[in-house]
């Protein structure tokens, strides 16, 4: 066989949130490298320049139909940070729940809706699990998607409650949020928490939200599937599945991961923020740079921090083959998501789980464990919410000053920088989390997170897409909308 690379391109991708395409140069029959293209500009970071400062406030939150919260809460945090406001109790307990609920919303729907009807396919007919995947997960057909959708139908119904709506609430101010409840708007939260709690210990674990959380090492895992036949629950197959597939050891990612620290109340942030090389170093957001090399952008040559940072299509550049910038952190490549919060955060199981790498099943493991850890939090919140107190007070915003708004949304780190100039936005920057997991080469042609997870695996010409392509970039949750805002 020859080894002359070749190239294959795959895309667009199906159940994923915007365009996607991936360039995938092959060796006898397996990347040898893989360039993710972004191939959608949309231009907010222009958008905003120029804008009253508060504007920002309804002009991010449309950055992306579906993290649309986390996009309110980091300009909502760059704004407050600049004002050096500090929102009251109930606010920042209603802004929790309001993030946290368009959070897990995300994860039980890319569970449901976008990962898990892979292993309905006609690829796995034959494997010992896949009558009951193609019965519980097959797109339309499967039982799974009749229960989930009204389960979220009523969960989200918690926005209502917190936001006034979803998705694009204008709730989120820099002195709190600014829908109020009373004491029957409480009881209903609580009361709709405790319904998606019976939900997810019925069908998705098949047992309670806080002893899976407590499953702190892989042996107590295999003790746990151990105990109940694969039918018992929906994460009870999906490890079954994932055993059987060895998603463990695929896709591989750098490593290295990032969190800004998740829910961050008076108390402290529920998930903590920070680094993890091998030990958890502190975040240092001014070590965060982004890279231009490969992206249809034009500016200076070196890296630049976000608040020195611009957005100027190039679309004729050469060398380039992304809309997407290329953020690194110290110079390093930094993978986030569900996968980095619990890392930093020290969850025993997912530290061990990614002992040699981030890989597909830690990934989606980490997420369904962030279902079992937040609701009773969630919990606890809506609980400490004292009626007929303040939620948002009054800020006043300088006319000069630069500032930043870091937050966790579902799929990771997300950052907005902002710089006013005579009370309007001189600058706007935002990284979303799949612009650091879906990162181009950098100058030094060090690959994003997902480029080099494609690395190594199957994929011969002419053959269709291997399944195991697929199960490596949605492990990383795309939303390409995000990506280049």
């Amino acid at each position: 066989m020859s080894d002359r690379p070749q190239t294959r391109v795959v895309g667009p991708f199906n159940r994923v949130e915007g365009d996607l395409e991936v360039s995938l140069d092959m060796v006898n029959g397996r990347v040898a490298a893989a360039r993710v293209n972004s191939p959608l500009y949309r231009g907010f970071e222009q958008i905003l320049q120029g804008k009253p400062a508060l504007d920002a406030l309804v002009l991010v939150p449309r950055i992306c139909g579906i993290c649309s919260v986390s996009q309110s809460a980091a300009a909502a945090a760059a704004l407050a940070a600049l004002a050096g406001a500090e929102p009251p109790p109930n606010g920042r307990y209603a802004g929790a729940l309001a993030h946290g609920a368009e959070n897990l919303a995300d994860h039980f729907s890319h569970f449901y809706l976008f990962f898990m009807p892979d292993f309905a396919r006609a690829d796995y007919a034959g494997r010992p699990w896949f009558a009951a995947a193609a019965a519980r997960f097959k797109a339309i057909t499967g039982s799974a998607t009749a229960q989930a959708l009204p389960a979220r139908v009523e969960f989200l119904k918690l926005m209502g409650l917190l936001a006034g709506k979803w998705p694009h609430t204008l709730a989120f101010q820099p002195g709190g949020t600014s829908q109020p409840m009373g004491a029957s708007e409480q009881i209903r939260a609580i009361a709709l928490l405790r319904q998606f709690r019976g939900w997810l210990e019925r069908h998705l674990f098949g047992d309670a939200l806080e002893a899976i959380a407590a499953l702190d090492s892989v042996a107590q895992l295999e003790a746990w599937c151990g105990a109940r036949p694969a039918a018992a629950s929906d994460f009870r197959l999906f490890c079954e599945i994932a055993r059987d597939l060895g998603l463990a050891g695929l896709g591989r990612g750098p490593g290295r991961y990032l969190s800004f620290g998740g829910h961050p109340l008076a108390e402290g942030a529920l998930f903590a923020p920070g680094v993890w090389d091998g030990t958890v170093l502190p975040v240092e957001e001014t070590a965060i740079r982004e890279d231009l090399s490969h992206a249809w952008l034009g500016g200076p040559v070196d890296p630049l921090h976000p608040l020195r940072g611009e957005t100027l299509p190039d679309a004729d550049k050469p060398g380039a083959y992304t809309w997407c910038k290329a953020p690194r952190w110290r110079g390093m490549t930094m993978e986030v998501g569900a996968l980095a919060r619990q890392m930093v955060d020290g969850h025993p199981l997912i530290r061990e789980l990614t002992a040699d790498g981030g890989n597909v099943f830690a990934r989606v493991v980490a997420r369904l464990l962030e279902l079992a850890r937040l609701i009773p939090a969630m919990e606890r919140w809506a609980q400490a919410i004292e009626p007929g107190e303040p939620f948002c007070l009054p800020v006043q915003l300088p006319d000069e000053g630069s500032a930043a708004g870091l937050v966790e949304a579902a799929r990771g780190g997300l950052g907005h920088w902002l710089t006013l100039r005579r009370g309007r936005l001189h600058s706007y920057q935002i990284i979303a989390p799949t612009t650091w997991n879906f990162s181009p080469r950098d100058a030094a042609g060090t690959p994003g997170p997902l480029e080099a997870a494609l690395v190594g695996l199957e994929c011969p010409l002419g053959a269709p897409l291997p399944p195991a392509i697929q199960h490596v970039v949605r492990s990383f949750d795309p939303c390409m909308v995000c990506t280049v805002h």
